[in-house]
């Protein structure tokens, strides 16, 4: 293994702990397979607390991969194909964990229109990939992801938070919807802007 090989290494790693944190939330939230019902309070709290641990260090990766991609010439076809898979991954299984551990919460719209776009615009780019079209990422549809992981960061922060009965989680809770909110919000600007893009690409 050459040190160009770490890029794609995080990049793998921030997938990993995606599905970690997908478990770990599942696991909390009681729906694993074979649970019988969700972990004691002192339980549920350490694995939460570990769950936001690893989406942080998960979360940081969406920045070192490309950083050192760039920096030693490491800039792959595979780590192409894999960072945008790794955020979406992470994304959604972050918003389907969460609202396992908290059913018809006030995450379910937010995090809906998210999922809708993504899957629309990941449509797109497969039409026009057919069609030989490229739909290049704006650097608004970069602050949209990192928006995502800060806010479903901030919810199983908040999540822990609740359960561990900290003064302060009421406003982080609070936080973390506005965070997401303006996650969604600019996640379908930005999914408008890639249909406008397509709908001129495929007229011409």
């Amino acid at each position: 293994m050459t040190r160009k090989d770490i890029p794609n290494l995080l990049t793998g790693f921030r997938i990993v702990a995606a599905l970690a944190v997908f478990l770990i939330l599942l696991a909390c939230a009681g729906a694993l397979p074979g649970q019988a019902e969700a972990p004691p309070p002192g339980l549920r709290y350490i694995l939460l607390v570990t769950a936001f641990l690893l989406w942080l260090v998960g979360a940081a990766t969406d920045w070192f991969d490309g950083f050192l991609a760039r920096r030693w010439n490491a800039v792959s076809v595979w780590g192409k194909i894999l960072d945008p898979i790794a955020d979406k991954i992470a994304v959604l299984v972050g918003i389907v964990g969460l609202l396992a551990l908290e059913p018809g919460g006030r995450l379910a719209l937010p995090g809906g229109l998210i999922l809708l776009r993504e899957l629309w615009v990941s449509g797109l780019r497969e039409v026009g990939a057919s069609r030989g079209l490229s739909f290049p990422v704006t650097l608004l549809a970069k602050w949209k992801t990192t928006l995502q992981l800060v806010g479903l960061g901030l919810a199983i922060l908040a999540a822990a938070t609740t359960v561990g009965v900290c003064s302060f989680a009421q406003p982080l809770a609070i936080a973390a919807e506005a965070v997401i909110w303006i996650a969604a919000l600019v996640t379908l600007w930005t999914g408008w802007e890639y249909t406008d893009a397509a709908r001129k690409a495929l007229k011409d």
